[in-house]
């Protein structure tokens, strides 16, 4: 018996926005849908990801003290580009779950998104990792 491959794993309806949009829309869509990363795309191309840490560490380094309509209204002028990992590591559709788990120790990242060649795929969580070697189905 073989190793577990990501694409037996992955997400496969995964969320995805653009480089342009706000990062008050990425707030807003990972509050509402209850997501921690987001893929980013240009041209549905994969560029990016964006992270419920990497807002949390833009608001926080920018904003201290200030009220949430000010951190609202910053949030709204900055595009997900100036707060996205890029370029994004990813993972074939084909790779083993032991190789998901080294790349994510390794990079100390908690999603990546999966390719078959240059498409986007999926993505597979940490989440999806831990449940997967636990033995315990998710979904």
């Amino acid at each position: 018996m073989g190793s577990t491959l990501v694409r037996e794993v992955m997400q496969a309806k995964i969320v995805t926005i653009s480089v342009d949009d706000s990062l008050s829309t990425v707030e807003d869509i990972m509050h509402l849908g209850g997501v921690r990363h987001l893929l980013v795309v240009r041209g549905g191309k994969l560029v990016g990801v964006v992270s419920q840490t990497d807002l949390l560490r833009l608001s926080l380094s920018t904003l201290n003290s200030q009220g949430d309509d000010y951190r609202r209204a910053f949030l709204q002028a900055l595009e997900v580009s100036q707060a996205m990992s890029s370029p994004p590591i990813t993972v074939e559709a084909y790779a083993t779950m032991e190789k998901v788990a080294m790349s994510m120790a390794q990079h100390k990242i908690g999603c990546l998104p999966v390719l078959d060649g240059d498409d986007l795929v999926g993505m597979v969580t940490i989440t999806d990792v831990l449940s997967h070697f636990a033995g315990v189905q998710l979904r």
